[in-house]
């Protein structure tokens, strides 16, 4: 079973935790309390193909900041949200996709940008075509999503693993790794979770695929 290293990233308070923990567990998280640093893992299907994925929910607080590079180095792809409902955390995401580019070395990074709290019509500062001519200049996908009403969370995940394959096909994966059969013993492990709790998070979502997509919009 092929894994996705995902990146969860954006400012302190937009929802990262939120959207992280109802795609994974199916609950929404009230309370905001700030995040260092929680991986989780969910077994997903996408297009018929079993994919385990590996979660990052980063820190939105500056002093966090020296942690980001590792997690941009070893991340596969990555989802930069913002709140509709707060004009600073939108204007956070452009210098913290430039630091992405950098540090991965490549403007073709899997990526998805998302305007959260899509429940909060009334106190919406940034507006649907902002996000979506944003995302139109980066080459990315685009979505406005509510934890909350668990409105197109599970397609943020399912969206870029399609990105990461279309990028590096199953197939392809496969015969990489098949090549490199019988030389694990001289080869140093890759970076797991085992440093980061919450592996017991793994369900199966395969009868989650369908959210309701009620009054956002999606940009391929």
């Amino acid at each position: 079973m092929r894994e996705y290293k995902i990146v969860v990233l954006g400012s302190g308070g937009v929802g990262k935790s939120a959207l992280t923990v109802q795609f994974v567990q199916g609950l929404f998280v009230e309370k905001y309390d700030p995040t260092i640093e929680d991986s989780y893992r969910k077994q997903v299907e996408v297009d018929g193909q079993q994919c385990m994925l590996e979660i990052l929910d980063t820190a939105g607080t500056e002093q966090f900041t020296a942690m980001r590079d590792l997690y941009m180095k070893n991340g596969q792809g990555f989802v930069l949200v913002y709140s509709i409902t707060a004009q600073s955390t939108y204007n956070d995401l452009v210098d913290l996709r430039d630091t992405i580019l950098k540090v991965k070395d490549t403007a073709d990074v899997p990526m998805i940008l998302v305007g959260n709290k899509c429940d909060l019509e009334d106190e919406r500062v940034v507006g649907k075509e902002v996000g979506q001519t944003l995302a139109r200049n980066w080459g990315s996908t685009f979505l406005e999503t509510s934890a909350k009403q668990k409105i197109n969370v599970n397609e943020i995940f399912f969206d870029l693993v399609r990105q990461i394959n279309k990028r590096a096909p199953v197939n392809k994966d496969k015969k990489s790794k098949g090549k490199n059969a019988g030389q694990g013993s001289n080869s140093n492990p890759s970076v797991s979770s085992a440093k980061m709790g919450n592996d017991g998070l793994q369900t199966d979502s395969s009868n989650q695929h369908s959210s309701n997509n009620k009054g956002c919009c999606i940009l391929l």
